[in-house]
């Protein structure tokens, strides 16, 4: 994922990555602000799932865009 892609749309992104992966919390969407890593970190985290699958979840989300 792009970061500074991400940190120029980070309102509209966030809305989008807070319905594709609802147990992310406002707040946590707020301290990402663009960063993937620490994205991947808490979709690791918020969902059970080793951190490959969470960067692979968000290359393929980012590819959508």
């Amino acid at each position: 994922m792009n970061d500074d892609k991400i940190k120029g749309q980070w309102k509209q992104l966030s809305g989008k990555l807070k319905a594709k992966w609802g147990k992310l919390t406002d707040d946590d969407l707020k301290v990402a602000e663009g960063n993937s890593e620490y994205l991947a970190g808490k979709l690791q985290e918020r969902y059970g799932i080793a951190r490959d699958e969470a960067e692979k979840q968000i290359r393929e989300f980012d590819g959508k865009l």
